[in-house]
């Protein structure tokens, strides 16, 4: 039989210079730590205290309370990234275009570089794409 092991959710919320610990699940249990990187450690000391349990027989999810102005900058960040990486895409895929457009033309690859401004190796490789 297969024990499935008990999360407990910890959210963590600015407060001054400290991070302030609580346990939904847990209402007594309160710790504080100065960086995200010492909840996990604080807290499960406290959790297994106030559970009467092992310190080894739970997992925890450290949920940081954050900043609205956050979570909008990151969101657009987000998508920003995606539009990047379509965008690169689209420009790798009209590179690899303007390159056999070239080579059709019946120029030679070392031409094909210099015109677009990367060495024949490369286009070469666009070509070969």
């Amino acid at each position: 039989m297969v024990e499935i092991m008990t999360t407990y959710q910890v959210t963590a919320t600015r407060r001054g210079r400290v991070w302030d610990l609580r346990c939904p699940e847990l209402p007594t249990m309160w710790s504080e730590a100065t960086r995200l990187d010492q909840v996990e450690d604080t807290v499960r000391e406290a959790i297994a205290f106030v559970a009467a349990i092992p310190e080894d027989s739970f997992a925890i999810e450290v949920c940081p309370v954050l900043p609205e102005a956050y979570s909008l900058e990151e969101a657009r960040a987000k998508r920003a990234r995606e539009a990047a990486s379509l965008a690169n895409t689209q420009a790798a895929q009209h590179s690899r275009a303007a390159a056999h457009a070239l080579a059709d033309a019946g120029l030679a690859v070392r031409d094909i570089g210099r015109i677009m401004g990367v060495s024949h190796q490369r286009a070469h490789q666009l070509i070969a794409a």
